[in-house]
């Protein structure tokens, strides 16, 4: 972006930004690079199972130097302080093509920092340029670690004990037999490393006391690199966790080229509407969560095997990693609206080698290979995914391969499966839930209690149901399978007239959440309603749409997102902060998910058919958001009501994708609109 595009933002010590890498592996921190959370580091990297993602290079402090000036100090803590020294403010950030780039000013002279991460690479380059100034300044770069799991609490150690080699160009870092050796040099003006350790005793991770955890950590530096930079120069700090053949091949040069070109044909790929403003920014944003998943060797084993590349969806930045759920509801915005239909390919077909009792994972945690399955709803999110794939592609080969797959998965469903998922033979409606278990995307959990267990049959749970049944019954019908398709397209008949008649009543003039669960029906205002509208096969009759939206917008529409609760209900809650259980209690109480506008959207424009341009300004509620929290990307959740604070994860795959596959419909909906001639609009008015 040119000079005039640079927005300074507010609060530099609460905004953050991500770098990822395509594997899993990050940097993050804050604008003004204090740490504040245990996530913060410039190289997490992403480490084969069991081992997962590893902090591996916490922060550096920068000290500049600039003639006849006194010493700042820019990076994550004071090493060395002096009375003279004193913490440098940027003077400039933003996001140059999705990469972060600072600014400093020291009197006359402009100090320009860069941090990037080459792609499937588990190596970060941070880099320094000296724009502007008459004579050289100093640069020391003091790098800071604590070897640990990216997830583990700040006072954790792995080890007490480094060993540094020096070599003739760098320094390596070793602790434990299993853990790998970090690699740390300088690229450009000569910066030799001094030894000189030094501790960093009680760091305080503010983010991490406000939400309940261990607050004080500590980093230790082996020494540091100074180097003389004059103007037009650069300087930059590369560690790695690679060998050292590919940390000393892969230049700065080489490296930040390639990134540059690679993120430019990621917006060339894009449709033209999404190829410049914040639409841009979130087809760049969607890239961070399409990764190889560096961690599960055997999956990339059998891709590969397969004829295909592995690729999996990391459900958001900084902690989770890759959820059956998110993935598939993620798909479409993440892949097929931005081009990278192969790419969706190869994940469905990922996915369907997990099916297991007729489901898939709900999750992979951190470090292992096997999944967990404990989910209602995402398999049958894997059947909206595929039918989006094939409207997207025209890949019914694909299909072909997936069909005996799908077909028993419906029977599993059917017969019943686990978690007491299973069809209830009385009215063919979807049941689901176990003692312990939250499988629905509602999903908070704190030990032993389970938030909203929703246990009974779920409104959403039977709208997908229904839409599986659907998709199925039709694609059995195109192979030729009449008499199975013929089959499933009357039981899901007889789905729909039950639902239709369970879950609406004219007193509520909205859906129950849940019948039949535990306490009897549930009339809690939920946004989980929207699915009987949005999905490709609607649930619900048409006569009910409109009073559905009109609630939905009444109780639960924010500029955000929706509500998970209605602030009528006395379980509502307006804010999700505090200690875990206090978040928890929050996370679908209420608190705002902004995933939720994309069905919201596709429901809306049902009823308001080819008026895009109308809903346009609901989705542009979240641009400004796109500088706060973390810049260039959408948070998991807001809290409630206003003014809306972002919280959760910093940056979550179905936020971005919902967001932007909503946006692209509501812009071609609009286009298609003025495109009509004024006689054809006028006579749609008039009808």
């Amino acid at each position: 972006m040119s000079d005039e595009t640079v927005t300074p933002l507010p609060d530099t010590k609460q905004s953050e930004w991500l770098v990822t890498n395509g594997l899993g592996g990050y940097a993050s921190g804050t604008i003004n690079g204090v740490l504040t959370r245990r996530y913060h580091g410039l190289l997490v990297a992403a480490l084969p199972n069991p081992l997962g993602r590893m902090m591996m290079l916490n922060g550096v402090a920068e000290k500049l130097q600039a003639p006849e000036q006194a010493a700042f100090f820019t990076g994550t803590v004071e090493l060395t302080g002096t009375s003279t020294e004193r913490t440098l403010q940027p003077h400039k950030f933003d996001l140059e093509t999705g990469l972060p780039v600072w600014q400093y000013k020291i009197g006359d002279y402009v100090v320009e920092k860069r941090v990037y991460l080459p792609h499937r690479l588990n190596l970060v380059h941070v880099s320094y340029t000296l724009l502007a100034g008459k004579d050289p300044i100093h640069v020391t770069l003091w790098p800071g670690i604590d070897f640990r799991p990216h997830e583990a609490p700040v006072n954790y150690k792995v080890s007490d004990e480094y060993t540094v080699t020096a070599l003739s160009d760098g320094i390596e870092i070793f602790t434990r037999s299993d853990l790998p050796t970090l690699r740390l040099r300088c690229d450009g003006p000569q910066a030799p490393f001094t030894f000189h350790p030094v501790g960093i005793p009680d760091i305080l991770y503010p983010t991490e006391e406000s939400r309940g955890y261990e607050k004080q950590g500590s980093l230790w530096s082996p020494g540091f690199f100074r180097a003389e930079l004059r103007a037009g120069e650069t300087l930059t700090l590369i560690a790695s966790v690679e060998n050292w053949e590919i940390t000393r091949a892969i230049t700065p040069k080489v490296a930040i080229e390639a990134e540059y070109r690679r993120r430019e044909k990621l917006i060339a790929a894009a449709p033209e509407e999404l190829r410049e403003g914040p639409a841009q920014e979130l087809v760049l944003a969607a890239d961070q969560f399409i990764i190889v998943p560096a961690g599960r060797e055997i999956d990339a084993a059998k891709a590969l095997a397969l004829g295909d590349e592995p690729r999996t969806v990391i459900a958001g930045y900084h902690w989770f990693t890759d959820w059956g759920r998110d993935t598939m509801i993620s798909l479409e915005g993440l892949t097929l609206v931005t081009g990278r239909q192969r790419e969706a390919g190869w994940i469905l077909r990922a996915f369907s080698e997990y099916i297991n009792y007729g489901l898939i994972p709900n999750m992979f945690p951190e470090g292992s290979q096997h999944g967990r399955y404990n989910t209602a709803d995402a398999t049958l999110w894997y059947f909206h995914a595929i039918e989006r794939y094939v409207k997207s592609t025209g890949d019914h080969k694909l299909l072909d391969h997936l069909l005996p797959k799908l077909t028993g998965i419906v029977e599993e469903h059917i017969n019943g499966t686990r978690f007491g998922i299973g069809v209830d033979p009385s009215d063919y409606l979807l049941r689901q839930g176990e003692p312990g278990y939250q499988l629905t995307w509602m999903d908070a959990k704190v030990g032993d209690w389970v938030v909203t267990p929703r246990r009974g049959k779920a409104v959403e749970i039977n709208a997908l149901w229904y839409n599986a049944l659907m998709l199925l019954a039709g694609w059995l019908q195109e192979s030729g399978d009449t008499s199975h398709a013929g089959n499933l397209f009357q039981r899901a008949e007889r789905t729909r007239d039950q639902f239709n008649k369970r879950f609406w009543t004219d007193d509520l003039g909205y859906l129950f959440d849940v019948v039949d669960s535990e306490k009897g029906d549930d009339s809690a205002c939920r946004p989980n309603q929207v699915f009987a509208i949005s999905l490709p096969h609607p649930v619900l009759e048409r006569s009910r749409w409109a009073p559905v939206l009109d609630i939905v917008a009444e109780k639960l529409l924010t500029p955000v997102g929706l509500r998970t609760l209605s602030p009528d209900s006395a379980d509502y809650k307006p804010k999700y902060m505090g200690d875990l259980r206090s978040r928890d209690a929050a996370y679908h109480q209420g608190t705002v998910w902004p995933w939720l506008l994309g069905p919201y959207t596709d429901a809306w424009l049902k009823v308001h058919e080819g008026e895009g341009a109308a809903m346009l300004p609901q989705l542009e509620g979240l641009v400004s958001h796109l500088r706060e929290a973390c810049v260039g990307s959408i948070s998991e959740i807001f809290d409630a009501e206003a003014p809306y604070l972002p919280r959760g994860c910093i940056s979550q795959a179905w936020s971005v994708a919902e967001v932007l596959r909503a946006w692209l419909k509501c812009k071609q909906s609009s286009d298609a609109a003025q495109k009509q001639t004024p006689g054809v609009r006028a006579e749609q008015q008039t009808a």
